[in-house]
């Protein structure tokens, strides 16, 4: 029986879990013919910066040909996840697309993850959290106009990484997919 979506984007914004997700599910989808990529790997190659880079790095014209480029692979191609902060909002209108948004209601948790992940104090994980953040939508208001990127509504599945481990969190998701199906 086949998959009851084509694709899978993994959203949400800084230190969510959402590279935790992605690399969570590569043992189950992976065997099933997945491929995975991520946005965030094209820009920080893109931009030489390793440590967070902010949207703001890059020209417009780059964001909207990856952007484009995303949209086309999720509307034409199958088995494919797609991890970045905008990939749901890219793949709103496609149906085929499972839409998973993680969110963090702990701002404290979300410092503490950039704590231990960037090796940096507190405060420093305040400031690029922050930073980041600002800087991202800021750009892509102006790039895509005054969205609400993380609407729930845009996505088939939203899920606190406060409240699901990171393989409660892959349970959530493979069920979302039709997993379980599979076997």
């Amino acid at each position: 029986m086949p998959f009851l979506y084509q694709n899978i984007t993994i959203s949400g914004g800084v230190a969510v879990g959402k590279n935790t997700l992605f690399d969570n599910l590569k043992p189950y989808l992976e065997p099933k013919g997945f491929t995975f990529r991520t946005t965030g790997q094209i820009l920080r190659d893109y931009t030489q910066e390793n440590v967070m880079p902010v949207a703001s790095l890059v020209e417009d014209d780059f964001h909207r040909h990856i952007e484009k480029k995303t949209e086309s692979l999720l509307k034409n191609e199958k088995q494919w996840v797609i991890e970045g902060w905008l990939a749901g909002f890219v793949a709103r209108e496609i149906k085929s697309v499972l839409k998973v948004l993680l969110i963090c209601s702990s701002h404290d948790i979300l410092v503490d993850r950039v704590v231990n992940r960037d090796k940096v104090a507190v405060q420093k994980a305040e400031s690029l959290i922050t930073k980041r953040e600002n800087e991202n939508f800021n750009t892509w208001k102006k790039i895509y106009g005054d969205f609400n990127f993380f609407d729930p509504d845009i996505y088939d599945l939203v899920v606190d990484t406060r409240e699901s481990g990171p393989l409660e969190t892959v349970g959530k998701v493979l069920d979302c997919l039709g997993y379980k199906m599979q076997q």
